[in-house]
């Protein structure tokens, strides 16, 4: 497979924390490098990212990068995220050697200060689509279900399933553009984005079909018959608004890279079996060498 200068068909947009998080907690082995680093994380990540670009039919590949906490989202509401724990400390030094796979493997990777990489991608599922390119968003992060539709697929690249509109229906109970309104009513947890209090993700979805989207449903909130969910939807109608702006995603973000910058060549072998061998990942190495 061959991106290079061609124009592209077909585009793989990875999600680098995801598969960062995914490799750290799912090699438990303690590894270590001889300087003391541990990079299970590094080798986990490796041989998912090796894998995808051998099994893959795309010829434009990046992997997209959270760069800092901070985003503009903190700036909208201080409490985003603020409830997550830092990472682990031997998680800390593998998030530099992780970009170094990444270029030793020839596949591009993008970050952008006061933007989440969900932005990112989202940005360029964007302007994908808009090119008629195929999108595939490499990532099993509910977050990123909004922008399934319309030439943009996701792909869990664990369970090597693709999520399309019937599979985001599966989940939350709503077609994909719905999903930000289903998120902005039930909150996440995980994010610190409020919501209303007393509505999950099944009685969100409930009221979003039958009064088709969040505005309205906010409008006719005082038709509704339960009593506490009336309440609720009344007194905390500017926190649904609030969490609706913090769960979508920027289709705008002002990238300086641009999607004909993620063609994909094989990596030059020398190089990268160096890389692997001062990482002491023998087993990949041997692989290459084959």
């Amino acid at each position: 497979m061959s991106g290079g200068d061609k124009k592209p068909k077909h585009v793989y947009l990875i999600d680098g924390s995801g598969f960062i998080f995914r490799a750290y907690y799912g090699i438990k082995a303690d590894m270590v490098r001889p300087d003391g680093v541990s990079v299970n994380a590094v080798y986990g990540y490796t041989r998912m990212l090796m894998k995808l670009v051998e099994d893959t039919d795309a010829d434009h590949i990046a992997v997209v990068f959270d760069r800092a906490r901070k985003t503009f989202r903190s700036d909208i509401y201080p409490d985003y995220k603020a409830n997550r724990d830092a990472p682990p400390d031997d998680l800390i030094p593998q998030f530099e050697l992780v970009r170094d796979a990444t270029r030793a493997l020839n596949v591009a990777a993008v970050d952008m200060d006061g933007f989440e990489a969900d932005d990112l991608i989202a940005t360029y599922a964007r302007l994908g689509k808009e090119a008629g390119l195929k999108v595939t968003v490499v990532s099993a992060d509910k977050d990123l279900m909004q922008l399934v539709g319309d030439g943009v697929e996701m792909l869990d690249p664990m369970k090597q399933r693709l999520i399309g509109p019937d599979q985001v229906m599966e989940k939350f109970g709503v077609a994909p553009e719905k999903v930000i309104d289903v998120q902005a009513l039930a909150g996440d947890s995980a994010d610190n984005v409020p919501g209303v209090p007393g509505i999950g993700v099944k009685t969100a979805a409930l009221l979003l079909n039958e009064y088709g989207d969040l505005e309205t449903l906010l409008e006719r909130a005082s038709e509704i018959k339960q009593n506490k969910r009336r309440e609720n939807l009344i007194e905390f109608a500017d926190l649904a608004r609030l969490s609706k702006e913090l769960v979508t995603l920027k289709v705008d973000v002002p990238v300086t890279t641009q999607l004909d910058e993620f063609g994909w060549q094989a990596p030059e072998p020398s190089i990268l079996l160096t890389w692997l061998k001062d990482q002491g990942f023998r087993s990949l190495a041997t692989k290459v060498a084959t």
